[in-house]
């Protein structure tokens, strides 16, 4: 990436980079209507991997750009796009990413939102390079009336796409329910990726108290809360859709060092290492779980040796104490014992085999003694709530 100086001190990263991102193309959000894509198409603003830069590339409109970039606007007016999200939710905050776009940048930015009870009927196809909106699809797109959307992001400065400026983070307060945005553009340039941190919220009342759920997936409402490290993947990942495309898509730790100069297994052949690393998630419902699925799938030669499963149920006071002592304080039950793991392989574990019989809100993955895991599932059956909808839950930290 281009670098320059840094100007000042470094700045904390906000605590809302540990949600999930809903817009992203591999929960299926997608760009439904852009003004215009001449140098390079809006699709790409919501592609899960970093932008990249390739100073050879030209296509025959200009320069390749890895990210959506419209022409030097010459008639009246600015562009815009509308992104429908993957995962409709509560959203807690932007990473407008500007990587590499160092000369051609959007000087300003604002976002908006929508829910909409039905999804608009509107496609891009194909290669969008070179295109812009046809009349045709300006009145169509009209109809949602976008531009009365309530504003999340008003009107803002974007800084250019050096590594140390790209990422422009906005924090959002709006508690209800978002389906689609509006991304403008003022006037015209470049945007890399639109990152939509948040909170997956589904309509639970359709849904059988007799119906199996995977109640921590993120298109569920499940959400990461802490972790004891991420070095090279982040816990957010173990809950996505499908099975995981590489190891970059689950969670993966650092190695241990305070591991033993010789490794000693005990009767069961797991091994005995005084250190562990951890992930707390909150349900999208609470629920009983009746059976779990840990997936190492890609993690061949640094898949952990055994894990465990602790759960416990909080209201949302005691969640916010928790996550202010990093979980420290919590006393968790052992919902699933101490399990030996294999490489490349999805463990199930049935009820038979578990050691909580109520129902529960909170669960922690624990590791030994580190690695990487790529799917977590925890199937289990809904359970009234007693308190506030946990969807509608804002955490204020990250761990």
């Amino acid at each position: 990436m281009a670098e320059r100086r840094a100007s000042g001190r470094a700045v904390a990263d906000p605590d809302f980079l540990q949600f999930n991102d809903l817009a992203c193309e591999m929960v299926g959000g997608k760009v439904i209507f852009a003004t215009d894509e001449w140098f390079a198409p809006a699709s790409n603003l919501l592609k899960r991997e970093p932008p990249q830069f390739i100073a050879s590339a030209f296509t025959d409109f200009g320069k390749w750009m890895d990210g959506w970039e419209t022409r030097r606007k010459r008639i009246s007016g600015h562009d815009w796009c509308i992104i429908q999200l993957g995962v409709p939710g509560l959203i807690h905050g932007f990473d407008v990413d500007t990587s590499f776009f160092t000369g051609n940048h959007s000087p300003h930015v604002s976002i908006q939102a929508g829910c909409l009870d039905q999804m608009p009927i509107f496609t891009l196809e194909g290669d969008r390079t070179g295109m812009a909106a046809s009349d045709s699809q300006m009145a169509a797109v009209a109809k949602l009336g976008s531009e009365a959307w309530p504003e999340l992001v008003s009107v803002s400065k974007l800084q250019p796409g050096y590594s140390d400026s790209c990422h422009n983070y906005f924090r959002v307060n709006f508690n209800r329910r978002v389906t689609h945005l509006r991304l403008n553009m003022y006037p015209d340039g470049g945007i890399a990726r639109l990152r939509v941190y948040g909170v997956g919220q589904r309509d639970w009342s359709s849904v059988s108290t007799n119906q199996l759920v995977d109640l921590v997936a993120l298109t569920n409402g499940g959400v990461c809360l802490g972790y004891s490290d991420a070095h090279f993947g982040h816990p957010r990942n173990m809950i996505g859709l499908g099975r995981a495309a590489n190891m970059a898509d689950g969670w993966e730790t650092a190695r241990r060092l305070d591991r033993p100069k010789e490794l000693k297994v005990d009767q069961q052949g797991i091994l005995q290492v005084p250190g562990r690393e951890w992930a707390v998630f909150r349900l999208g419902h609470p629920g009983l779980i009746s059976s779990i699925e840990v997936d190492t799938n890609h993690f061949k030669g640094n898949f952990p040796d055994s894990c465990r499963i602790e759960a416990c149920t909080l209201t949302p006071e005691k969640e916010a104490q928790r996550i202010r002592t990093r979980w420290n304080s919590e006393k968790w039950q052992v919902l699933l014992p101490p399990q030996k793991l294999r490489p490349h392989h999805i463990h199930h574990y049935n009820e038979a085999e578990l050691m909580l019989s109520h129902p529960v809100s909170h669960v922690r993955l624990i590791i030994a003694p580190d690695g990487g895991v790529s799917r977590l599932r925890l199937w289990g059956r809904l359970t009234p709530i007693t308190a506030a909808s946990v969807n509608q839950r804002r955490p204020t930290s990250k761990l």
